[in-house]
């Protein structure tokens, strides 16, 4: 079957199968009004999703390598799927705790990391921002297709408790049966296998011991550490543009839906693109991408916000910005082919990857909020854009060495 096609397939499992841990987006309201749960007790069910993930990545480096995609994409859609069918009986507080856990489990310790090597697996080297590329941009719009089918669903039943459980039941078997036909679609080549050298455990736990003593990797996932660190910013432009510039509550939801899925679907391909057709390098786009958004956002702090008052400037400067560290995010997996990890261990590298890069969603949050709850006005976010800028800067030497390192390995091959 053509690459593109199991990609499709893929971008399709990717964009549905967290549906069902974002359900708040869509559900939030019946879930306090008619499922019982405090607002609290919803957080925190995210708080034991992000502990079972944390933890659980660890898990990763061994089963991503030692199992087949074909064994762990289907496990993990048909597992948070079954977490789904659960959650559709509204359980107790206890009870949702444990689907959230489950839901990390199969979504972010078996999947996805799997997922990742899969669409590494799939393309070539000089083919890696366009894979991943492709696949950021069509999360985006298999988002916005199976969310907006679940709003169908919920309105058509009315809405209230009986919508909501509509909505998860819709959302439940789409997840199911996606994870039923990525299982006869997908191949198992990636499997490591027993020979007369080595068993299959111990050929994983070489891979496991051979990627954490890799630089390369290391540097590799700081890469993606400080974008992420980045993009984690992105959420502050809201405030900001309310706050300074005075956004009418009209365009808030205009301008939210453009920087979290108009950009991710413009940047995604056209990251990628440039990545292998202009840089002729993931590395490469990102190493000048960190310098060019480090230095745009020294740029914008220094303009007259306050004395400005122009809002549509101020969203068109913001969603530039943006749109920079969005085509970051869609590719900064995809230097991970380039660094020179065997494809073979290509799970454990990705899980690395995974460990390191989403590290800044622990922190960076509670970092800038404290910074607007601490300094008022302009002054706080200012601090919050030179953070940022900062995180740009350390990326933008971490991908340096990176491709210092990289050029001197060429070398000696040669």
């Amino acid at each position: 079957m053509n690459k593109w096609i199991r990609l499709c397939l893929l971008i399709l499992g990717a964009g549905t199968i967290y549906k069902l841990s974002s359900m708040k987006d869509v559900f939030y309201v019946p879930m306090v009004e008619d499922w019982g749960l405090s607002n609290t007790q919803i957080g925190f069910g995210f708080t034991v999703y992000a502990m079972v993930q944390t933890i659980g990545l660890f898990t990763a480096l061994y089963i991503a390598d030692r199992f087949s995609k074909k064994l762990l994409l289907p496990i993990g859609m048909i597992g948070v799927g079954l977490c789904g069918a659960y959650l559709t009986t509204l359980p107790g507080y206890v009870g949702y705790l444990i689907a959230f856990g489950g839901m990390a489990f199969f979504g972010e310790v078996v999947y996805w990391p799997a997922l990742l090597k899969a669409v590494r697996l799939l393309g070539t080297q000089e083919e890696q921002g366009r894979m991943f590329g492709f696949l950021e941009a069509g999360r985006g719009v298999v988002d916005v297709i199976i969310a907006s089918g679940a709003l169908f669903v919920f309105v058509q039943f009315g809405e209230g408790k009986a919508g909501m459980q509509a909505g998860l039941i819709y959302y439940t078997i789409v997840t199911i049966g996606i994870g039923v036909i990525t299982y006869f679609i997908l191949d198992n080549k990636d499997q490591i296998k027993s020979d007369e050298n080595a068993g299959a455990d111990e050929k994983v736990f070489a891979g496991i011991k051979h990627v954490l003593a890799s630089i390369n990797l290391w540097l590799a996932a700081f890469c993606i550490f400080f974008v992420y660190s980045a993009y984690c910013g992105l959420t502050y432009f809201i405030p900001f543009l309310k706050d300074i510039y005075a956004l009418p509550v009209a365009l808030v939801g205009a301008y939210g839906i453009i920087n979290q899925y108009g950009l991710k679907m413009v940047g995604g391909p056209v990251g990628g693109l440039l990545a292998d057709k202009v840089a002729k390098s993931p590395l490469v786009y990102l190493k000048w991408t960190f310098l060019v958004a480090c230095i745009a956002m020294l740029l914008f702090i220094q303009l007259p916000h306050e004395n400005l008052g122009n809002v549509y400037l101020g969203m068109a400067a913001t969603l530039g910005f943006g749109a920079i560290i969005f085509s970051q995010r869609a590719i900064f997996f995809a230097p991970m082919d380039e660094i020179g990890t065997p494809r073979e261990f290509a799970g454990s590298a990705m899980t690395v990857g995974c460990i390191v890069g989403y590290m800044p969603s622990m922190f960076a949050y509670a970092l800038y909020g404290s910074f607007l709850d601490n300094y008022e006005g302009i002054e706080g976010y200012n601090y919050v854009f030179y953070c940022m800028a900062a995180f740009l800067f350390l990326g933008f030497i971490c991908a340096t060495v990176l491709n210092r390192r990289i050029k001197q390995m060429k070398a000696a091959q040669a």
